[in-house]
């Protein structure tokens, strides 16, 4: 497990650089999990500031109905979540993703690209978005290969939803929400962003 943890930390330190901040949070009957906080100061449009989960891809994701958890084989992943610096206090989205980050051992669920993860409550005090849509992995952070028979470490991006673009994606589907979102040319990383018009 820590190996593991040691190549994906250095995966996102080669993508990303260094982290300016961590924080770990630990659920009653789980394994730690920590959020690194890196902040990208020439990105286009002002500085970005990106949470990754670290913990997550400790063990893979196994099928909530199976009798017993493979330890080996099964989805890895960590999540990461890309806002634009300085409108919202968004340091406090790191319990919110941990919660998130936990929710395979916690609930047996497995995140994959497409599904929706339901916070409870804001991202952060004010923010617009109680759940994120989770995208495909490979952009910002490629996968991390493990060696045989473990499977790839996924680096899935999480891009907020409004609670109506939530409800809209439940009946719509995840790849209608990210079409409506690119034809109105919806900054997905502003933390302070209105829901995108959905009539």
């Amino acid at each position: 497990m820590a190996d593991v943890l040691a190549l994906v930390e250095a995966r996102l330190r080669m993508a990303l650089g260094e982290p300016d901040a961590r924080a770990a949070v630990t659920f009653l009957g789980t394994d730690r999990i920590e959020v690194l906080r890196f902040t990208d100061v020439s990105a286009e449009g002002g500085a970005v500031v990106r949470y990754a989960t670290l913990g997550m891809s400790a063990a893979p994701m196994g099928d909530p109905t199976a009798t017993l958890a493979d330890p080996v084989r099964g989805p890895r992943a960590e999540l990461i979540l890309s806002v634009r610096g300085g409108r919202a206090d968004t340091d406090k989205a790191l319990r919110p993703l941990a919660v998130l980050a936990a929710s395979p051992q916690v609930e047996g669920v497995v995140v994959a690209p497409g599904a929706s993860l339901d916070t409870g409550e804001p991202l952060w005090p004010g923010a617009p978005f109680t759940s994120v849509l989770v995208a495909e992995p490979g952009g910002l952070v490629e996968d991390l290969e493990l060696d045989d028979p473990m499977d790839p470490v996924h680096f899935l991006p999480l891009l907020p939803m409004t609670p109506n673009e939530a409800a809209w994606k439940r009946v719509h589907g995840a790849g209608a929400l990210e079409e409506r979102w690119l034809a109105r040319g919806t900054d997905l990383r502003d933390p302070l962003r209105a829901s995108v018009a959905l009539d």
